[in-house]
């Protein structure tokens, strides 16, 4: 019988070598590579330091290209809805916006507005893409910023599921991102 894990590592495989993925993806079974950036906030955060604590799902989004996008607006949105069952579920939520630098804390801060964004997610910035560079998933197009990305990633380090959209759409939704972690017995 072929588990969830299983097929998406299989799926992973064969878009990286048919879709010629850069070798700076984290990839299922590895361990995610550890950057520092500043949060919404003005907090340094380390990713480390957060999937030392417990697992930690990083959703990257496209960010600022010049405009506000709109998909990106619908997948916080959808993941605020799910706050609470991620707080259950003990799954830490790491938004990233990439963005050129001069823009990009008004830019967060407009595409926040109207959201009730929980205390425990975080926001993280991308000036200049250094983490989009770095993870490989710099979308090095006009109007565009970093591809679209979800990674999940177990205490202690290691992706266990990976997603990068070569379109704006393709996301991954909150809902099929809880799937992946056990509800806690009651």
């Amino acid at each position: 019988m072929i588990t969830k894990r299983r097929l998406i590592r299989l799926a992973f495989a064969l878009n990286l070598i048919v879709g010629g993925l850069t070798a700076a993806q984290p990839v299922v079974g590895g361990k995610a590579a550890d950057f520092s950036l500043t949060s919404f906030d003005g907090k340094t955060v380390a990713l480390s330091s957060l999937y030392e604590k417990s697992p930690v799902a990083l959703v990257v989004l496209r960010g600022y290209p010049g405009y506000q996008c709109p998909f990106c607006q619908r997948q916080v949105q959808e993941f605020v809805e799910h706050a609470a069952e991620f707080d259950t579920a003990g799954v830490q939520v790491v938004f990233v916006y990439p963005g050129p630098p001069d823009e990009l804390q008004s830019k967060v801060a407009e595409a926040l507005t109207g959201k009730n964004f929980p205390a425990s997610y975080t926001m993280l910035l991308d000036p200049g893409y250094s983490f989009s560079n770095q993870y490989g998933l710099r979308w090095d197009a006009p109007r565009e910023t970093a591809y679209p990305s979800t990674f999940l990633i177990e205490k202690g380090g290691t992706v266990f599921y990976a997603q990068v959209a070569r379109l704006h759409s393709g996301r991954t939704s909150a809902v099929t991102v809880l799937s992946y972690f056990p509800r806690p017995k009651k």
